[in-house]
């Protein structure tokens, strides 16, 4: 015999040993006898043992010792319990035959790792019922209980603790070996109840009825479970202390009778767990879903509103257009900002659980991808910053429309009171009867009114102008205003006409005429100046204004008070027009020369002027106290405009430290991930607490536009600017603790310490460079932010040098692949998040594929299929049903209606290919 390898050694007969499988057994010396009821107990257990394999050939031995003898049934057995073929055997009955038939089977038995020490084919073929025992012993040890290992025991031990861990919650069973632990038959009673209850009922069993226990199992086991009856119930009892190799034989049969249940409740526990993970997933994918499809429809809904500007024609209108604006900045807006913010949480939290989970990355369906949204909230605000500043324009438009539209009437007004008859005096033939006074006078009357005439162009270029500027800003009812203006410039070009015809008839008689009262018509050529002079102050005393700044309602008072200083001048030129008029009575009065009243140069009497002139003088006052009541109103503004900016002038750097904090926080603070968490929630907390000073600046923002108030010197700071700084704030923080949450979600899941978590924060903290706040910059882009500061971000040469000073040895294409891990989208950052992946890939203990499909093949007895009456069996209700639902028809040769296919299945549970 060669060295050896493996021993089992038989006290008296044979040696032999397998520290393959077995740790040595008690040695018995060759010379001493084996306990007879041992030998009983084990040639019984070994004889019936053999009979269970050797009936799968249709045949069967008496007596162990006499039947092996041949060697014939010694193969079949080996054949039978290995599945293997081995050497032809001689068909000869001679003692050679024999021997040459044993040695094939012992040379086989050597074959499996078993070296057989002092056991020799003549003895079996001498028919040495020792020997053929420890044979025997030797071929179950290699054949049943070898393979028999729990938490990498030895197969004695790992059988011990597997009949352990089934009957430690039985009462009165306590295994502890394989002998007494054994005698009043509750363990095996146990064993059994423990896989099939439906079999024994263990509470009736007592422990004072050993031999009616071990009846019970003996009888149940070869009944329903195959496993034949190879021990006596009075010969365990009474035997002080029952053979632990009979024993062992006898239980390795429950173990395997019972195994293939075993793996199945394995299979199935591993086949719910992946499902259950894959329905949350599921649950998680649906949810963003539908979150997404709702945000996405009200911007849909939300951007043609925006984009309509279909201006309203009237300023109430249009102010009720600003106040819905205001209310959906207020109101409908900020729950979207907070679901767009939840929106990319979820979506970030899902991909973590599924990489987590081994579970190929979530792609929303088509136009839902968080840069989707993203580009559609994008599109939003640009429209919406276009719809407010288009608003504001509006009633600009719209206020500056109303002015005019009323100056306009006014001019026209005045400028028809004034033309009004002008056409039949100048259509009148008076002059043919008229005597020769009368001619000169109609004369001088005539020369008056082209005097007046003249005076009165400058208003019809007002009338003209005012009407073309309303017609470009798009006034309303421009088709009135052009109308009206159209019929002014037709009538004055008719009196232009009309005052030509009447002067050339006036110039052929007025050669007839002589005698002219110079007074009437020094008189009328002063008065009609001055009376056109008092009517432009009247109506620029009565004139609109419009202004937004201290400087403009200075600059009229101004004007006023120049206006103001020109009036004693004009009261001396009021006098000497009097003093004409006086005149005139004196000169009648003197001469005795009767006066009709009536100045045959002019409509104008001195009643006329003095009425004027006190008008003019009443509307002074009114004036100083329209232009002191519109310097409060802009007092009022600026004080407004102050309000507001102070609080601006902190809330905006307040927005901006709390930036650069939330940045301190998730980048350089110590500590382990839970310590972050926390300081980031009361970062969140104060953020939140807050929001009260943003009210209240959005409150003075409304009072400011409601004194339409659209500029402010005091402050860089405009309500836009706050408004989009505290939204990137919230979303920001938000994120941030998102982040956070993922990497105590990616620790926990990969079992990575604080301290190995730290580690890696240091490294990537060191190689974070120093680059400008991109966040703040948007956030005020006035005054661009100066502070550098690490970003939570490295680029892929910080990287680089961040995996080589951790001892990594990178090539090129190594380099390149592992790019492709952390930053599959090819934004040329790499973020803490992925840094972590990427540190902790390897260490994750997740499912996959080929454990699932395993697990799969087990409920399926090793069929490449599955039915929907064995997922029942063997899954929950629920996550059966889900399989079902979910799984292809399986199309093969000889496969049942109904058959399932979960290679595919399990595949696709992965975002992979069939294997």
């Amino acid at each position: 015999m060669t060295a050896v390898e493996t021993h089992i050694t038989y006290s008296n007969s044979y040696t032999i040993q397998h520290e393959e499988y077995m740790t040595q057994e008690e040695d018995w010396d060759r010379d001493l006898l084996l306990d007879p009821a041992w030998e009983k107990q084990q040639r019984k257990t070994f004889t019936a043992w053999c009979n269970s394999h050797l009936r799968k050939a249709g045949t069967q031995i008496e007596n162990i010792e006499e039947d092996f003898r041949n060697g014939l049934k010694l193969m079949l057995l080996l054949e039978v319990i290995s599945g293997e073929r081995l050497p032809k055997p001689d068909k000869g009955k001679m003692r050679f035959h024999k021997i040459a038939n044993v040695n094939k089977a012992l040379d086989f038995i050597c074959s499996k790792g078993v070296k057989l020490v002092s056991i020799g084919a003549e003895e079996i073929v001498d028919g040495n019922g020792k020997m053929t025992l420890g044979m025997i012993w030797t071929i179950i040890l290699r054949f049943a209980i070898q393979d028999i290992s729990v938490e990498e025991t030895s197969a004695k031990e790992g059988l011990l603790l597997w009949c352990q861990r089934k009957t430690a919650p039985y009462r009165n069973v306590n295994v502890q070996n394989f002998h007494i632990s054994w005698k009043d038959g509750l363990a095996l009673c146990a064993l059994i109840h423990r896989h099939r209850p439906d079999l024994i009922d263990y509470s009736k069993l007592r422990k004072d009825d050993p031999i009616g226990n071990l009846n019970t199992a003996f009888e149940v086991a070869e009944k329903f479970l195959d496993i034949p009856k190879m021990l006596d119930a009075e010969d365990i009892v009474n035997t002080p202390k029952p053979d632990e190799k009979a024993i062992m034989t006898y239980v390795s049969c429950f173990y395997h009778a019972f195994a293939g249940a075993e793996q199945a409740e394995t299979a199935a526990n591993r086949i719910c767990k992946v499902l259950a993970v894959n329905q949350e997933n599921e649950k998680l994918m649906e949810e963003y879903e539908k979150l997404a499809s709702e945000l996405l429809e009200w911007i849909r809904r939300t951007v043609p509103w925006l984009e309509n500007r279909v201006a309203e024609q009237t300023m109430r209108a249009m102010q009720q257009k600003l106040e819905d604006f205001r209310d959906y900045r207020r109101i409908h807006k900020p729950p979207r900002v907070q679901e767009k913010c939840q929106l990319e949480i979820n979506f970030n939290t899902l991909q973590t659980k599924l990489r987590l989970s081994n579970r190929p990355a979530f792609m929303p369906s088509e136009g839902k991808m968080v840069s989707d949204i993203a580009n559609a909230w994008k599109g939003l605000e640009q429209v919406e910053k276009g719809y407010e500043e288009w608003l504001l324009t509006e009633i600009r438009r719209l206020e500056r429309l109303d002015h005019l539209a009323e100056k306009f009437k006014q001019k026209c007004s005045m400028h028809e009171a004034w033309t009004s008859g002008k056409e039949g005096l100048l259509s009148q033939k008076d002059y043919e009867s008229a005597s020769l006074m009368e001619i000169r006078a109609l004369m001088r009357k005539h020369e008056a009114f082209e005097s007046d005439l003249a005076a009165h162009q400058d208003r019809v270029e007002q009338i003209a102008a005012i009407a073309q500027e309303l017609n470009e800003l798009d006034y309303h009812d421009a088709a009135t205003v052009n109308t009206r203006c159209q019929g002014i410039c037709d009538q004055w070009d008719n009196l232009g006409t009309l005052t030509q015809k009447r002067r050339d008839a006036l110039e052929r008689v007025e050669k007839l005429w002589e005698t002219i009262d110079q007074l009437y018509l020094e008189f009328a050529k002063r008065a009609a100046p001055f009376n056109n002079w008092m009517d432009g102050a009247v109506e620029d005393l009565q004139d609109m204004f419009i202004v937004h700044s201290i400087e403009e309602i200075q600059s009229l008072i101004t004007a006023h008070d120049q206006f103001k200083a020109t009036l004693p001048e004009a009261d001396k030129e009021r006098m000497a027009t009097m003093g004409i008029h006086s005149e005139i009575l004196k000169i009648a009065q003197t001469y005795g020369i009767k006066l009709s009243g009536i100045n045959p140069y002019t409509n104008l009497s001195p009643q006329d002027i003095s009425n004027k002139w006190d008008t003019v003088k009443h509307l002074v006052p009114l004036r100083d106290q329209m232009l002191q009541e519109e310097v409060a109103r802009q007092q009022a503004n600026e004080r407004l405009r102050r309000q507001f900016a102070a609080q601006a002038n902190i809330i905006g750097p307040w927005i901006q430290t709390k930036m650069e904090e939330i940045s301190h926080v998730s980048v350089d603070i110590a500590g382990s991930l839970e310590e972050q968490m926390n300081s980031l929630k009361q970062y969140e907390q104060n953020i939140i607490n807050y929001k009260s000073n943003i009210d209240k600046l959005e409150g003075d923002h409304q009072l400011s536009q409601e004194s339409l108030i659209f500029d402010n010197k005091h402050t860089n700071y405009s309500m836009e600017h706050v408004r989009v700084g505290w939204e990137q704030l919230l979303t920001t923080i938000a994120r941030t603790i998102n982040e956070v949450e993922n990497q105590i979600l990616t620790r926990d899941a990969k079992g990575i310490s604080q301290e190995q978590l730290n580690e890696f924060r240091a490294s990537f903290n060191h190689f974070d460079r120093v680059r400008p706040s991109a966040l703040l910059n948007n956030f005020l882009p006035s005054s661009p932010f100066s502070m550098q500061k690490r970003n939570g971000m490295m680029d892929p040469d910080d990287f680089r040098a961040c995996l080589i000073s951790m001892g990594y040895d990178l090539g090129e294409v190594e380099f390149a692949r592992i790019m492709t891990l952390v930053d599959p989208n090819n934004t040329s950052v790499v973020t803490f998040q992925a840094f972590i992946d990427f540190m902790t890939r390897e260490t994750a203990e997740t499912d996959t594929a080929e454990q699932v499909m395993a697990s799969f093949k087990i409920l399926a007895s090793d069929k490449n299929y599955i039915t929907v009456d064995e997922l029942r069996r063997e899954l929950p209700p629920d996550q059966a049903e889900y399989c079902i639902s979910r799984m292809t028809r399986f199309v093969g040769p000889d496969s049942p209606a109904g058959a399932l296919d979960y290679i595919s299945f399990s595949s696709a549970l992965y975002g992979e290919s069939d294997l």
